[in-house]
């Protein structure tokens, strides 16, 4: 339903584009970088190995146009899923992220 404008109302937030864009060159190690504009805070991956071990991997901050190197050695490429976690500068909010191989 269409309602009218409210110039009193304030707009509403505009969408945040996940900074990432994965370089799958060698699939054992797909390289993360944050394409966005502005640094990542407390960076951190998680995956399971092929044990089905919890691996975790601490970034701390990522620069813009800054890359990480993931190791998947012991992980299936072909089952693993990658998450990736960090906070915003702009808003202090944590925000998820998950990719596959």
């Amino acid at each position: 339903m269409q309602r009218p404008h409210d110039p009193e109302r304030p707009a509403p937030p505009v969408a945040y584009c996940v900074p990432w864009v994965i370089v799958r060159r060698d699939r054992a190690h797909p390289v993360v970088l944050n394409a966005g504009r502005e640094p990542v805070d407390f960076v951190r991956a998680f995956r399971e190995d092929a044990d089905h071990r919890q691996v975790v991997d601490l970034w701390g901050q990522v620069l813009p146009g800054e890359t990480v190197e993931l190791c998947l050695c012991a992980s299936d490429p072909d089952e693993v899923a990658v998450s990736v976690a960090w906070f915003r500068q702009f808003d202090g909010l944590e925000y998820l992220w998950r990719f596959v191989v």
